[in-house]
């Protein structure tokens, strides 16, 4: 289940969660076998082997949980580009293990034992998920809040977190369905782009990719161009997307591309979407001060979006 992007929700009815910067999992445990699998189905146990707890944590009983792979930084807040060393690799090594630990953080309960729990309301499926007992220093049951969602919502900015989601206390769970019974707000100035092409880098840079061509779409799904970014990448990001864009199909450029750029660029076919941040938005609906968090490999470059608020006088 999916949230729909908007404002904070007002009126009863509603609790909010904090919204962690992380990558979405199913985790299910039954007859003391356990596995997780992405927002695609993609399955990805070998890669957290760390919650092969799960089965003893609920005690051998049969469950399906929605919930999110983050890794913290030292101030306890997650932190997504740390999380993106541990992504793609199916079989860490201990060292990986101990230097980027992560956690589960477990937000909604799907099946128990041998019923469904989808067809009940949220304050329920909450009080049979508080009934497990998750907790513990790989898994959690992070807190929920009824009637606090603004709240909510300024703590999450005072902490620099990402957002929050706010749910309605009777929504069912609808597998697959962004529904408006889940409304997630996200904390300004982070976007999700598609990769449209590189431009080669200079100086020390020669020999590696310099900066990343991004694009978003409009509402009847145009491609525009967005700008570019070199903040932020490591060296070892420079060498893991080149070789990830060589592999993708050339295209031409999007629409309104600067022409400065196009003599070097090496354009290619929209299909790896990626996180930044941003100062703000140009009149132009370019980022201002883009830096790279980092690729979102489940995500699909449709739901990479220009904001609906851009100044009117947009190409």
């Amino acid at each position: 289940m999916l949230a729909t992007p908007g404002d904070v929700p007002t009126g009863p009815g509603w609790s909010a969660e904090f919204k962690w910067d992380g990558m979405r999992a199913l985790a299910s445990s039954a007859g003391g076998r356990w596995r997780v699998l992405t927002r695609a189905g993609r399955d990805v146990s070998g890669a957290f082997p760390e919650l092969s707890v799960l089965p003893d944590l609920v005690d051998g009983r049969t469950v399906t949980l929605d919930a999110e792979i983050v890794t913290l930084d030292p101030a306890g807040r997650p932190d997504f580009a740390r999380l993106q060393r541990r992504m793609g690799v199916n079989r860490p090594e201990p060292g990986l293990i101990r230097q980027v630990p992560i956690r589960l953080y477990v937000f909604d309960l799907l099946h128990l034992d041998n019923d469904s729990a989808c067809a009940e309301p949220y304050l329920r499926r909450r009080e049979l998920l508080q009934g497990l007992a998750l907790r513990g220093p790989v898994i959690d049951i992070p807190p929920h809040f009824p009637g606090a969602g603004a709240d909510v919502l300024a703590v999450a900015a005072e902490q620099e977190l990402e957002g929050v989601v706010c749910k309605r206390d009777d929504s069912r769970y609808t597998p697959g369905v962004r529904a408006r019974t889940w409304v997630k707000t996200v904390i300004p100035h982070t976007a999700e782009v598609v990769i449209c092409g590189w431009l080669p880098g200079r100086g020390r840079l020669r020999d590696s990719l310099g900066a990343l061509l991004l694009g978003a779409y409009d509402r009847t799904g145009n491609l525009h161009y967005v700008g570019r970014v070199g903040t932020g990448l490591t060296g070892a990001d420079r060498r893991r997307l080149l070789a990830e864009l060589t592999a993708v199909r050339p295209a031409g450029a999007p629409p309104h591309a600067e022409a400065a750029a196009m003599a070097a660029a090496t354009w290619v076919e929209p299909r790896l979407v990626a996180s930044v941040n941003y100062r703000t938005w140009t009149p132009q609906s370019h980022l201002r001060h883009p830096s790279w968090r980092g690729l979102m490999p489940d995500h699909e470059p449709g739901n990479a979006l220009l904001p609906d608020d851009l100044p009117a006088s947009r190409p």
